[in-house]
């Protein structure tokens, strides 16, 4: 697979996988039912609480987790940059004329904007749930070995969507690559100067529809191939995922019991942000 990267800001998928493969620490041996049942409470917790300190402190924990686990920190920070500009781009309207303190005012075609302290907290508030998931997401992904990963997906999900969604995992790496490798022919030939929006536009269109196309074409001989090895259809596994030790029980156990005393007691009334 080619080493060309689609963006810095893209997670890099064989990056990740590198980790998860070849990185030991005190999380890699941690079961990943764990690690999953973490998940689904992180989730939980985002969802549910909307107190500003509650939220920045468990993004606290998952980043000293991710470093503690001798993660890139400069590769993430990178990756931050699209979920950033997605809150930027459809929450950050939200900001407007929500109650508090005005900061900035003015009018837009006879309607009145107001930047209030209660926005900037809101817009902070989800920017900073939507960077704790991301965060713990990749954590996830890069302290569990693929076999292990591939095995929860086999148990979790039934047939045919575990074989999708492991033989489309499989296939995103091909995809990546073959449009690395067409990205890098366009650099190559000067394609990655921008010289108008209207040209850059109509050649990320001829890129889009040219990986589309070879896609199709690469599925068709990925999927000979595996006939020609034998594939009979199902995708099976027989390796087993390490079993939640005692010890993390206890973890779980706090996670969970945490999960419900802010469910009781963090409320977001009016869109108003509770500290």
């Amino acid at each position: 697979m080619t080493t060309t990267t689609l963006s810095d800001h893209i997670p890099d998928l064989n990056l990740i996988t590198f980790y998860a493969e070849t990185r030991r620490s005190c999380f890699t041996v941690m079961s990943p039912w764990t690690k999953f049942l973490l998940l689904f409470l992180i989730i939980c917790l985002v969802t549910l609480s909307g107190n500003i300190v509650t939220i920045a402190g468990l993004y606290c924990v998952i980043l000293a987790a991710y470093a503690g686990a001798r993660l890139p920190l400069r590769n993430l920070f990178a990756w931050y940059a699209l979920p950033a500009l997605f809150v930027l781009s459809f929450v950050g309207i939200m900001a407007w004329n929500e109650p508090g303190i005005a900061i900035i005012s003015f009018s837009v075609a006879g309607q009145s904007l107001v930047l209030t302290d209660n926005g900037i907290l809101l817009v902070i508030m989800l920017l900073l749930k939507a960077l704790a998931v991301m965060t713990y997401s990749l954590f996830f992904l890069m302290t569990t070995r693929y076999q292990h990963f591939s095995a929860m997906i086999y148990r979790i999900f039934p047939s045919p969507i575990d074989q999708i969604f492991l033989m489309a995992y499989r296939f995103l790496f091909l995809t990546l690559a073959m449009t690395g490798s067409i990205l890098k022919a366009v650099r190559s030939r000067g394609g990655g100067l921008i010289h108008s929006i209207s040209m850059q536009g109509r050649l990320s269109a001829e890129i889009f529809a040219l990986v589309f196309i070879r896609s199709f074409e690469r599925s068709e001989r990925v999927h000979k191939a595996m006939i020609a090895r034998g594939f009979s259809g199902s995708y099976s596994t027989a390796v087993e995922v390490p079993a939640i030790h005692l010890y993390e029980y206890g973890i779980i156990g706090i996670c969970a019991t945490m999960v419900i005393v802010v469910a009781l007691n963090d409320t977001a009334v009016g869109g108003l942000v509770t500290l």
